[in-house]
């Protein structure tokens, strides 16, 4: 049985294919076309996750009839809107075409059938079923999907029964992404930069943000005095590119909070002490929502989804701030997760076969053999080292306490907008000045967006607070006062740090690695970021290549081979060189 689950014609498009209810392939569009968030039909993940065969289902993640009656009454109720929502119109022709669309690329076989799933019954199928948790409490929340912004119920075996939701236009996501505009992030995705930007105000501006958003019982109520997405609609770009969304936010914002920040201008205070309120008041709703659901359910696990549920920040505080005593959260849980979701809905809820999968990491994206790598070396004139896997942990574990910066291209690529030690970029802890020169040589970042430590997960207890696995980097966790000052480069203005705690098990080459940084150091911890340069995630072993000899990396340690840049000067001036033509 193939069953493949497709996220299209939404932001951060994508494929999945489980066979015989195991995932064998997940991937995003944007590693393939190399456009961040792309959104359109993903063709390219959808045949690297099929490898040829011809799938039983096909299941995508809109089902552009679901609240069909609230769609239409707000149609009749705004007519000075139906411009933007025949676009919206247009774009669910778009998804409803989906099938034809796959027939005619080849994919899909006479007997193939296709399935819509509503959106968050696809975020919903994607915690739960992938979670260990044979019962639970299951909530989506993020901006809209199928004209819903929330949805929670619970999760029995291989169903999961809904229990409520919030719909159009009231959301919590909107909340956020409203006030990231305001903030200066304008770009789809940028919300992660103001929760950065919180852990360094203080939150004086909380009784003017509570006037925004409300949370009675599970309905996130907004204050649409502030809004503008529900008189005069919003325009949203989700056609075969990076999605764009207008400004969200009304005057009554700037009455209220002052002028908007103009994107790329200097961060005030207000604008730090703006961040926390808002992020404190997305807590106060989240925790009552969730709180909700812990009444109404009995239950003691929590597996959380949407786009909101990657608040990392609000994330550790879970086990403080309710009665869940265990939460899963999927490592895609923005919409790229909802491929996974759709597969999984189809396979439990309709076809009804049992539960057998247990996604505990996110390594299902493409592996290039040795050979691979090799010709992709020789293409670039660049020199290497080639070593035993001992040989390889021993010398970039030694690199890496010297102060140098490493790319490490290992294994299958990470599914999910986090590099978890598959391809990542790697540099000491211990180093004060290791944010500020990974963002001078390679990474151009705002300068209050924090860097992720990599721990080893028999030893989390020992610098975190709360002493739960976090293996998806999802949840950020108190460092412990005296060990702050051993690992600064990770700890971000709020004394936090945005972990993932990795297993043996689970990946042992980049356990390995920890391991021996941490006989070298004393400290079994790395700072992990991805590997890029203001792009998506790199996937084939050219483009990191490419990375490594366009920037000023140290190291590459890419399958058994390590390049240094000492050795491959005339590669990188080249590359320069061609990059500064192109400028040109």
């Amino acid at each position: 049985m193939i069953i493949c689950g497709v996220n299209a014609f939404h932001g951060d498009a994508s494929a999945a294919v489980f066979v015989d209810g195991q995932l064998r392939s997940a991937i995003e569009e944007e590693r393939f076309n190399r456009i961040k968030h792309w959104a359109g039909l993903p063709i390219f993940a959808v045949r690297a996750c099929l490898d040829g065969d011809q799938p039983d289902h096909i299941a995508i993640s809109r089902d552009p009839r679901a609240n069909f009656p609230s769609k239409l009454r707000r149609l009749i109720t705004q007519p000075g809107n139906w411009n933007r929502l025949l676009s919206r119109a247009g774009n669910n022709v778009q998804v409803i075409r989906a099938s034809d669309s796959l027939r005619a690329a080849g994919i899909g076989g006479a007997k193939t059938k296709f399935h819509f799933v509503e959106h968050h019954r696809a975020h919903l199928a994607s915690a739960f079923y992938c979670s260990p948790f044979n019962e639970a409490a299951v909530i989506s929340i993020d901006g809209f999907g199928d004209f819903s912004s929330i949805m929670w119920g619970v999760g029995r075996g291989n169903e999961i029964e809904v229990k409520g939701a919030v719909s159009f236009p009231h959301s919590l996501g909107i909340f956020y992404t409203a006030f990231t505009q305001f903030l200066g992030f304008p770009k789809y995705g940028d919300e992660y930069k103001m929760m950065g930007l919180s852990a360094y105000g203080e939150p004086r501006f909380v009784p003017q943000v509570r006037d925004v958003v409300k949370t009675y019982g599970d309905q996130c109520r907004l204050n649409l005095d502030y809004f503008t997405h529900h008189t005069k609609g919003v325009d949203m770009s989700w056609d075969t590119g990076e999605p764009a969304l207008e400004k969200l936010f009304s005057s009554k914002m700037q009455q209220v909070f002052g002028p908007p920040r103009i994107p790329r201008t200097e961060i005030l205070q207000q604008h730090c002490d703006l961040a926390v309120s808002v992020q404190a008041v997305l807590e106060e709703n989240y925790f009552a929502l969730l709180n909700f659901v812990k009444k109404q359910t009995a239950q003691k696990a929590v597996c959380l989804a949407g786009g909101v549920a990657l608040n990392c920040v609000a994330n550790g505080m879970i086990f403080n701030r309710t009665n869940f005593r265990d939460v899963y959260i999927q490592p895609a849980a923005h919409d790229a997760g909802t491929s996974i979701g759709a597969a999984l809905y189809i396979q439990h809820q309709i076809l009804k076969r049992p539960r057998s999968f247990e996604m505990r990491h996110v390594y299902y994206g493409p592996e290039y053999s040795s050979a691979d790598i090799r010709a992709a070396l020789e293409n670039a004139g660049a020199e290497a080292h080639t070593l035993s896997e001992d040989e390889l942990v021993a010398r970039t574990a030694a690199q890496i306490a010297e102060g140098k910066i490493v790319g490490w291209f290992q294994g299958r690529m990470e599914f999910g907008p986090r590099a978890l030690g598959n391809r990542s970029i790697l540099a000491d802890p211990r180093r004060k000045d290791m944010k500020d020169i990974l963002n001078a040589r390679i990474k151009y970042r705002e300068p209050f967006r924090p860097f992720c430590p990599s721990v080893l997960a028999e030893r989390v207890g020992e610098y975190f607070e709360t002493d739960y696995p976090s293996p998806f980097m999802v949840m950020a966790y108190k460092i412990k006062a005296d060990q702050r000052d051993l690992i600064p480069a990770v700890t971000h203005g709020d004394g936090t740090g945005r972990l993932q705690t990795v297993a043996k098990d689970v990946n042992p080459l980049y356990w390995k690695l920890i391991r021996k940084f941490g006989e070298l150091s004393g400290v079994p911890v790395l700072l992990n970021t991805s590997f890029n340069e203001n792009e998506p995630i790199v996937n084939t072993p050219s483009e990191a290549i490419d990375c490594f000899l366009r920037t000023n990396m140290d190291v590459l340690s890419i399958g058994s081979y390590l390049l240094l840049k000492s050795e491959n000067l005339h590669a990188s001036h080249n590359k320069r060189a061609f990059a500064a033509i192109g400028a040109a």
